[in-house]
């Protein structure tokens, strides 16, 4: 069969590739086109467009390339339309996706269009529902507390597990020492405070300048960054420079760099969860101009008290989230330091162990590859 995927950013690319994978066991026949990144592409997917292409953030980088945008838009709808896809599979990236499954029930009419990994309507944007119930045939859920809301309000979903188990459980290089992993990438012999400043251009240039002034002080710990996919070395290497830090910069290594790290700091996103099944004691920040007062109108519109999934999952505050006008030097600075001590180093991985119970076990892609096959034979 041919399956059409989209994915917009580099979690996404993460997960679909799980997904490709567990669709090409069960479909020796399958072929893959769509948009995403280079883990989809190893997979076996063409790509119409590459993520790096596609990820834009904020008002005014999306108004500024919107000719980029509007054209990626097209690509994509000839592209489906060419390949004539048994099914469209889309993950996360409602902006861009939606709009895309309204066309596909529009022009290719009989073609099913599933949603692997949710919109996050539970937080904003709400209004999206009625769009989902229109044209997706079927939504996979990776968060447990989804089946409920979407129930509540009409529309039945799937829980098929988080794909981080997937990607975390099953990483390679899990017992590998920590003499052997500085030694691999040229660091040096002593611990580590791991940087996580998200995967885009805007995330990395307003989050990473605070994470390392906020780091730099504290004495006996490196400081070492994990290298976003397709993110240009030179803007790290500027950033570092500017900020006076000490830091490294390790490119395809993340899971390996959680694993030897005693505290991360983590912009908010896949990767707070991701840090958390591996073990790794963090706390989560995010960057939005304005501070308290933009904070404040968000509040408005935002349905959630918190914004890091290991929280949301947990339903409790089990890492501590600066964000907006909390996310400053002088407070991350405080809650690494605090994380680093013993305490705070038990407390944090015994919590961990609850999420891990909660977010379940490995073979998510394997269990949406399943219902997503026996879906389109029974269409």
């Amino acid at each position: 069969m041919k399956y059409y995927i989209i994915a917009g950013e580099a979690s996404g690319d993460l997960h679909a590739s799980g997904l490709l994978k567990a669709l090409k066991r069960r479909d020796v026949e399958a072929e893959f086109m769509g948009l995403g990144g280079d883990m989809m592409h190893n997979e076996g997917c063409t790509l119409v467009k590459h993520y790096r292409d596609m990820a834009y953030m904020g008002f005014i980088a999306v108004i500024t390339h919107l000719g980029k945008i509007l054209q990626n838009m097209k690509d994509c709808k000839n592209a489906i339309v060419e390949f004539k896809p048994d099914i469209v599979i889309l993950v996360d990236y409602p902006s861009f996706n939606l709009q895309i499954a309204e066309f596909v029930k529009k022009n290719l009419p009989g073609t099913p269009v599933h949603y692997y990994i949710a919109p996050k309507l539970w937080a904003w944007k709400e209004y999206r529902l009625k769009n989902i119930k229109k044209y997706v045939d079927r939504v996979y859920s990776i968060l447990p507390f989804e089946v409920e809301w979407f129930g509540k309000r009409g529309y039945t979903v799937d829980y098929v597990g988080n794909p981080c188990a997937d990607a975390v459980y099953n990483r390679p290089d899990q017992d590998e020492t920590f003499d052997s992993f500085v030694t691999s990438q040229y660091l040096d012999n002593k611990p580590i405070i791991a940087l996580l400043a998200g995967s885009r251009v805007q995330e990395i240039k307003s989050s990473l300048p605070k994470m390392l002034e906020a780091t730099k002080k504290i004495d006996g710990y490196q400081l070492v960054i994990a290298g976003a996919p397709s993110i240009d070395e030179t803007l790290y290497d500027k950033i570092i420079a500017e900020s006076g830090a000490n830091a490294m910069v390790v490119h395809d290594a993340t899971y390996r760099l959680l694993t030897q790290a005693k505290a991360a700091v983590v912009c908010s996103g896949t990767a707070t969860l991701e840090t958390a099944l591996v073990g790794t004691p963090q706390t989560v920040v995010y960057h939005i101009g304005g501070g308290k007062l933009v904070h404040d109108i968000l509040r408005l519109f935002i349905h959630v008290d918190q914004v890091s999934l290991v929280n949301l999952i947990a339903d409790r505050k089990m890492v501590k989230e600066l964000i907006i006008e909390d996310f400053t030097p002088e407070k991350v600075e405080a809650e690494v330091r605090r994380l680093l001590t013993d305490d705070a180093q038990v407390q944090m991985k015994a919590d961990y162990e609850e999420l891990r119970k909660i977010v379940g076990d490995a073979g998510v892609g394997d269990r949406a590859a399943k219902k997503i096959i026996e879906a389109i034979g029974n269409k």
